[in-house]
């Protein structure tokens, strides 16, 4: 699942007065060698508030940091550690900035829709199914395509988004696959093996049939974000997926949850997700 669509610094893309697509400028004052004092017992981070704001990573913020596009209080910060205030104002490119309120909003994604923020060609985005969830920006966790159903989050949290899209997290996503004939006790063994797409190996975590349903029924859990690569894992063997599923992301269910809507993670899910190493 390719995802550098959402990078953080693609989220900003058709946002008005955006800092990371404006043109660089030139700036009317000089570094200074010694930069604001601040208080060190109390305060944010500086690459953790340019983060909150929505702007980026903290990673890529202490890179911005250290480039000079960050003032507080009209001067120009370029110390990693400084702490940010109440009282602060901070500026990005020039633009002030503030910390958003974090949201995550959990969607049954139906047919038909595209994971992206929008799109040139007029089709439908899953943007459109959570516009009323939050007056902040947020965006999906990833992706799925056109023809997947099942569970996408979205939240404005850049640090949890990212980790929850890296591989090294080990994500768990089960997905309920439909086959377009029996899946044969072979094949299945086969994919419980070492299987090779593309010149690089996958790793499914789990695949067995579904318990009450015939053999082109098929749970198969994985941790990779490649593209398309559930579809892809079940061509290698042969087969199309006339249908395709995710029903965990996470430990996130669709409990509760119909086809089409959306709701607000609850403080314990919200807590879950932060502790995922």
């Amino acid at each position: 699942m390719k995802s550098n669509k959402n990078s953080s610094r693609g989220r900003q893309e058709g946002k008005s007065k955006a800092p990371l697509n404006r043109k660089p400028t030139k700036k009317t004052y000089s570094k200074i060698k010694n930069t604001p004092k601040s208080d060190e017992s109390s305060g944010i981070r500086l690459n953790k508030y340019i983060a909150n704001s929505g702007i980026c990573s903290r990673r890529e913020a202490d890179t911005y940091i250290e480039h000079g596009s960050v003032q507080v209080n009209g001067k120009l910060v370029t110390e990693m550690g400084y702490k940010v205030q109440p009282t602060d104002v901070v500026q990005f490119d020039g633009t002030s900035i503030s910390p958003e309120e974090k949201r995550y909003i959990l969607l049954n994604k139906p047919k038909n829709y595209i994971t992206t923020m929008d799109d040139d060609r007029g089709r439908k985005t899953v943007m459109e199914l959570v516009a009323n969830a939050s007056k902040e920006r947020i965006y999906p966790v990833g992706r799925l395509d056109r023809n997947t159903t099942g569970l996408l989050l979205f939240t404005n949290d850049g640090d949890l988004a990212k980790k929850l899209t890296h591989p090294k997290h080990n994500v768990r996503k089960l997905y309920h696959a439909s086959l377009d004939r029996k899946l044969d006790l072979k094949d299945l063994e086969k994919l419980r093996g070492d299987v090779i797409i593309e010149g690089r190996k996958v790793f499914i975590d789990a695949i067995s049939y579904v318990d009450g349903q015939p053999k082109s029924e098929v749970g198969i859990e994985i941790h990779s974000g490649r593209n398309r690569i559930v579809r892809k894992i079940f061509e290698h063997v042969g087969y199309k997926v006339n249908k395709l599923d995710r029903v965990i992301f996470a430990e996130l269910t669709k409990k509760n949850l119909p086809r089409g809507r959306w709701r607000a993670l609850t403080n314990l899910e919200i807590a879950n997700l932060q502790k995922m190493k």
